[in-house]
């Protein structure tokens, strides 16, 4: 996964595994996900292989998953709003419900055309977020470890629902809100297709090669994804929370010692 222009296709993967049972599930919009907001900006055609968000100076749009997920991995392809996209933030999420909900973010912040995009990524766990950081990198871009044995919540326990959102966010998105959407380029689309669920009990969630060996209990990234990781957050990082001390002068959090 990264951060592009729009001609290109993003593939995002989530380590969550699915509460079905058996192989790899191939998605239909129609019969996996609802549009619950912004009317007809949000769309689905192709038979159900494509969905589509529209954002005007009006409104933006968004939709969910029917069903909850657990542990597994979630696959889905987006490409990004076309050109000056400014402004702009499309958002791709799990989330349980209530007060201490858990929940894993993706947001892509717009920029001027030509610039390269900045994804955000958080985590939350028992209603507590302010995990951030922002990454541009293929695959893997972020690693929220298992810290349990230390007193660190981790989201194992609430089954999260799908959401993805396209909104006006010109008020901070783009250079800390300097940079305003330009409405006369306006609707902006966010495209998504090839929506899979792969449920535990298959080989591909037991991860071999890209994303480690072992079953989900023990799943890691292997020598050679940890190596990628490391050179993009090298490279292309431009905000980790566990180095901002003076956002935590009583000390990091846990997880960043």
């Amino acid at each position: 996964m990264g951060t592009s222009s729009f001609h290109q296709t993003l593939l995002i993967s989530m380590a969550v595994l699915a509460t079905m049972v058996g192989s790899a599930v191939g998605g239909n919009f129609y019969q996996d996900f609802d549009l619950t907001w912004g009317g007809q900006r949000a769309k689905i055609f192709g038979g159900g292989q494509m969905l589509t968000l529209s954002l005007d100076k009006t409104s933006g749009s968004g939709f969910q998953s029917k069903k909850e997920y657990l542990f597994g991995r979630i696959d889905m392809q987006l490409k990004l709003v076309a050109g000056n996209s400014a402004g702009t933030v499309t958002a791709y999420y799990l989330s349980s419900q209530g007060p201490t909900h858990d929940e894993i973010d993706f947001e892509f912040l717009g920029n001027v055309s030509g610039d390269p995009y900045i994804l955000h990524t958080n985590v939350f766990t028992q209603g507590k977020g302010n995990r951030e950081q922002f990454l541009v990198d293929n695959t893997p871009i972020r690693v929220f470890n298992n810290g349990e044995n230390r007193g660190i919540p981790f989201p194992k326990n609430q089954a999260m629902r799908i959401y993805s959102s396209l909104w006006n966010a010109d008020d901070w998105a783009t250079r800390g809100g300097l940079v305003k959407a330009d409405w006369s380029k306006a609707p902006f689309t966010a495209y998504y297709r090839n929506f899979q669920v792969t449920p535990v009990s298959s080989s591909r969630s037991r991860s071999s090669g890209e994303f480690g060996n072992g079953d989900w209990q023990s799943n890691a990234l292997d020598a050679s994804a940890r190596r990628r990781l490391r050179w993009v957050q090298k490279n292309f990082m431009i905000y980790n929370y566990c180095t901002d001390f003076k956002r935590f002068p009583q000390g990091l959090p846990t997880e960043c010692k």
